[in-house]
């Protein structure tokens, strides 16, 4: 360390051009400063400043010095600074903008164990209510979006979910789950308005023969085009609904909901988060996403096992 002080004392007389103005600058005494480079220059073997009563100048081995000593003490600044950036980069405010479902079945249940991994990270949450809401005025945008999405934006996939057949054991409890697709007809079923608006037919996909689809018209007793309404009625005992497991894995773990027809899934969703750039990502970004990915994952996986 003392040699880092006497390189950046002499590198401060040099651009001075004096060693009272170098100790003005760095707030030293001058015989502070004309000690430092007395004993670098001893260090060194060689005089590096050519002292006159009027001006101070480099000689020809200072000059070849002065050189090597600013790109050294250029590279400990910079690695002060990449560390600092690391260290100040868990602290501060991340902005995250989700729509509502996101937000309060993959977003909110992760606040509380992000936070405590990351106290000093100050979550700003905002739920996109109606409209989009522009991605440069957020840190990361998540959305959920099926098989084949591709838009202009920098979107970075971090899970990948499914759409499973869900029903509370109070509707199971009436009526004994299905034991194959061609029964579902038979039940009540919910269905979303979008399911609903292509005849209410739903494709079916077993993971043994993934590349054969089973596709069953249903007749539903209910259609709803919004998710938490159509899981709160699942919930309450309405009937059968295909619903993302992304959205349902809390309700599954807990027993709330039982999966039906298992293995048998519905789609395929892919979940983002679009950032503003892909340049300069704080920390606090970063350990976000690989925590959100890792989390939800875990979740989505946890979930399709019960």
């Amino acid at each position: 360390m003392d040699r880092l002080i006497t390189m950046r004392v002499f590198q401060t007389v040099a651009d001075q051009g004096g060693f009272a103005a170098a100790a003005r600058a760095l707030d030293m005494s001058p015989a502070t400063v004309t000690r430092f480079v007395a004993d670098l220059e001893r260090d060194v073997g060689a005089r590096l400043l050519q002292r006159s009563t009027r001006r101070v100048s480099l000689t020809e081995a200072g000059a070849a010095y002065l050189t090597r000593v600013r790109a050294i003490l250029a590279n400990v600044d910079e690695a002060r600074a990449v560390a600092q950036e690391y260290t100040m980069g868990m602290s501060g405010v991340l902005r995250v903008c989700a729509g509502p479902v996101v937000a309060t079945h993959v977003l909110a249940p992760l606040v509380a164990e992000f936070r405590a991994r990351n106290p000093a990270v100050r979550l700003d949450i905002h739920v996109r209510i109606g409209g989009d809401s522009p991605i440069a005025d957020h840190d990361i945008t998540l959305f959920s979006a099926p098989a084949g999405y591709d838009a202009d934006v920098i979107a970075r996939p971090f899970a990948s979910s499914v759409g499973v057949l869900c029903a509370a054991t109070a509707y199971l409890q009436r009526r004994p789950a299905p034991r194959t697709p061609q029964e579902l007809p038979e039940h009540d079923c919910l269905l979303a308005n979008h399911m609903h608006a292509h005849g209410g037919v739903v494709r079916l996909s077993h993971p043994e023969h993934a590349d054969r689809m089973t596709e069953v018209a249903l007749r539903p007793v209910c259609v709803v085009n919004h998710a938490d309404t159509l899981m709160a009625a699942t919930l309450g005992g309405a009937g059968i609904a295909v619903l993302s497991v992304d959205l349902v894995a809390e309700h599954l773990r807990s027993g709330a909901l039982v999966r039906v027809l298992a293995p048998w899934t519905c789609g395929r969703y892919t979940l983002y988060a679009a950032l503003p750039s892909r340049k300069f990502m704080p920390a606090r970004t970063r350990a976000f996403l690989e925590f959100l990915t890792e989390r939800t994952r875990v979740r989505i996986r946890e979930a399709l096992s019960e």
